[in-house]
């Protein structure tokens, strides 16, 4: 049905896609993986007619084309949920689903049927399990939600080939549970998927065949019997991968930060109290809405406070504002990096030093030169692939731009980072290097929160785990108490099982 020969996309001193092939079937679910800026994005916009090839044929059932434009991928039923999400927050549900395509009235003004659109997208919200309306405001949904629109989106057309994009990277384990079996039945019908993806299980559990990029070309294939998570990690990587996480040290016992009693004014309903240890990474588990990120959003500023205190390093302090946790030496590493983690039209080297600009300032005048070596050495310590600091942040991939807001917070001196979602959309290799990268700041004596929904990362990565329900601490686990079922219990408000 579809075969890309020879494809190739270079950009100004960058190699995107090198001769690459890929072929997709009727019916077949494919799984296309590679650490970030392998060129899974770029082959995939090229498919959808969002960029142009430099070079290579497109043919959809046996017609050559050397490129497709965004209406010609839609008519020939090609279907796109981006990784970061495309949708309006402005507008409804429905509006978001259909836009462009909305029923109108006859007439000279020719209106949308509202009541018609609404009845067209119910039947997918209910197919995918959402627990909201056509009706409601997407500026009121959260990630996870949003994501369910995007997917919603791409169903709303009569498909044959759906492109997914860490389609699960903001879902629960139920909502990505309901979302397999979406894939499963829309294979049984005929309609072919690309299913993009660093959470290799997910891969291995839908996948009929597994391509992997690696610096833009084809590194090798694997059949249905031959996908397991050892040969994917091989061909991504280039060799075996031990293990992804580092043992922690026996946690240290003093005091990092004490939270008592905050109450987040985006929650009014929660009450948490956490101490965090000087020097241990604490994993803060819970379903979506437990109120993990509301509590991050508070502790740095972002969102007032109603009540409660906050201690850091055995001092109370006071936080108001980014600005003042900032100069309390207390960080957060955002969900979503892109809007509000970057400075996408901005250069790499700026968005490094942003929150620390008066440290680069002479005479009211930045020096450029102290930006570019602070910016040097912090794409060194963290492998940060990209041509230089003067390229926008936009340009890079999901695991570049996320080692950029790392790094601006590295090149200040960290008292506490709070790391909500750290490794949403980034692939395996650069997983180890974030993992590792944690560990090496624990052990410095940062104190570190890392908010996950992924359950194996909290298992592997914490050294206690506090988890969180309709607003409140319900309990910590220490290792010997680690797993899943304690966490889940905890998560819908159960007691836990002792070890």
């Amino acid at each position: 049905m579809l075969q890309l020969e020879k494809i190739g996309r270079r950009y100004p001193g960058v190699v995107a896609l090198d001769g690459v092939d890929f072929s997709l079937d009727p019916g077949e679910v494919v799984g296309l993986i590679g650490e970030n800026g392998a060129g899974k994005s770029t082959l995939m916009k090229i498919l959808g007619g969002i960029i142009p090839p430099s070079e290579g044929t497109i043919r959809l059932d046996g017609v050559a084309h050397a490129a497709l434009s965004v209406t010609e991928a839609t008519r020939a039923g090609i279907a796109f949920v981006h990784q970061e999400l495309e949708v309006f927050d402005n507008l409804d549900v429905a509006a978001n689903v259909f836009i462009g395509r909305e029923p109108c009235g006859f007439g000279p003004l020719r209106l949308i049927r509202t009541r018609e659109l609404e009845r067209r997208v119910q039947p997918l919200l209910d197919r995918l399990g959402a627990d909201f309306g056509p009706r409601t405001p997407v500026a009121d949904l959260s990630i996870a939600q949003r994501q369910m629109v995007e997917i919603a989106k791409a169903l709303s057309i009569d498909a044959r080939v759906i492109i997914m994009d860490e389609p699960t990277s903001s879902l629960t384990l139920s909502e990505t549970d309901r979302l397999l079996r979406i894939i499963a039945e829309l294979k049984a019908s005929g309609v072919a998927v690309i299913y993009i993806s660093h959470r290799l299980a997910e891969v291995k559990q839908c996948a009929d065949r597994v391509v992997c990029l690696r610096d833009g070309r084809v590194a090798g294939e694997l059949g249905r019997d031959a996908i397991e998570h050892a040969a994917m990690i091989r061909l991504m990587i280039g060799r075996d991968l031990r293990s992804l996480y580092i043992p922690p040290r026996t946690p240290p016992r003093e005091e990092g930060c004490v939270i008592r009693d905050v109450v987040p004014a985006a929650m009014p309903e929660a009450h948490v109290s956490l101490t965090v240890r000087k020097g241990e990474i604490l994993g803060l588990a819970g379903l979506v809405g437990a109120g993990r990120t509301s509590l991050a959003r508070a502790l740095f500023g972002v969102d007032p406070l109603r009540g409660g205190t906050i201690a850091l390093h055995g001092t109370p302090v006071r936080i108001r504002s980014p600005r003042e946790a900032i100069a309390h030496g207390l960080y957060l590493v955002p969900e979503d990096r892109k809007r509000e983690g970057l400075v996408l039209n901005l250069p790499l080297t700026q968005n490094v030093t942003l929150p620390n600009l008066r440290a680069f300032a002479r005479r009211l005048l930045v020096d450029r030169h102290a930006e570019t070596a602070c910016f040097t050495r912090e794409r060194t310590r963290l492998g940060i692939r990209a041509a230089d600091g003067s390229v926008p942040a936009v340009t890079l991939s999901g695991g570049n731009q996320q080692k950029i807001v790392l790094a601006k917070w590295l090149s200040m001196r960290p008292r506490m980072i709070i790391f909500d979602e750290p490794t949403r959309g980034i692939d395996v290799g650069a997983k180890e290097e974030i993992y590792r990268l944690m560990r090496d700041l624990a052990d410095a004596g940062v104190t570190i929160l890392m908010i996950s929904s992924d359950m194996e990362e909290v298992l592997g990565v914490s050294d206690r785990i506090a988890v969180m329900h309709a607003g409140r601490v319900t309990g910590v686990l220490e290792r010997p108490d680690f797993s899943e079922l304690n966490v889940l219990r905890l998560a819908i408000g159960e007691a836990a099982e002792a070890a």
